[in-house]
């Protein structure tokens, strides 16, 4: 799993650790809080591990997953949740701003797909990718230009890797609405944004986790991106 060590990964982590999986997990920026995460996930998956990586790096990828084969021999999940999120208004993107929002989301999310398509293509089981997208794929946010089009660029890989993989590698995406609310990066506020929300409340990562355990239960469902934002889309 990459990007484990944010407030939605982390949980994600545990949860699937909480279901009998054996976690390895990539982090970026915060050594600190990733071993606090992994020590959490320990407690239920005693094997699992973490590995420091820069998913907008390709030899970072290749690396991590080198350090995963040398510990493991069998690859039954990738969920990729490695993301990076901040306003970009137009017309003054840079072209620093550009690559490091579409490196990370959608650069590092193609290389890691690779990567595992190459271990699970060899497996006799079924295996499965779930890739974490966002609703600003389909939505026109004026001042996010580089993310929603890495996003929505994700959307369509995961599509390409369901088509070529099938049957052996089952490939959705689940596309979350807000989740949580980071003041310092949101343009609306916690009441604003539930006006735009059909169900009227925001999205729990209990939310994402059911989902997720829906497409690990099922095995007849690829190459779907499912929204899971309380009807926001519907607006």
């Amino acid at each position: 799993m990459t990007g484990a060590s944010g407030i939605l990964g982390s949980e994600i982590a545990l949860s699937i650790a909480g279901q009998g999986y054996t976690v390895f997990f990539t982090y970026h920026a915060s050594e600190e809080k990733a071993t606090q995460i992994l020590e959490k996930i320990r407690w239920i998956s005693p094997e699992s591990q973490m590995v420091r990586c820069d998913v907008s790096k390709h030899s970072d990828i290749v690396c991590a997953f080198g350090k995963f084969s040398d510990q493991f021999d069998r690859l039954d999940l990738l969920i990729t949740s490695a993301s990076n999120f901040y306003s970009t208004p137009l017309p003054e993107v840079t072209e620093e701003e550009w690559d490091n929002l579409v490196d990370t989301n959608l650069k590092g999310t193609f290389f890691t797909l690779q990567e595992a398509v190459k271990i699970m293509q060899k497996q006799s089981f079924i295996s499965r990718i779930i890739t974490m997208t966002d609703i600003s794929a389909n939505l026109i946010w004026r001042n996010f230009a580089p993310y929603t089009v890495a996003k929505a660029g994700i959307q369509h890989l995961t599509k390409i890797f369901a088509k070529t993989y099938a049957p052996d590698i089952l490939v959705n995406s689940i596309a979350p609405g807000t989740v949580t609310i980071n003041p310092a990066k949101e343009m609306d506020t916690e009441e604003e944004m539930i006006k735009k929300i059909p169900l009227r409340r925001l999205g729990d990562p209990l939310d994402i986790i059911k989902t997720i355990t829906f497409l690990l239960e099922s095995d007849y469902i690829t190459g779907q991106i499912i929204a899971v934002d309380g009807g926001r889309l519907l607006l």
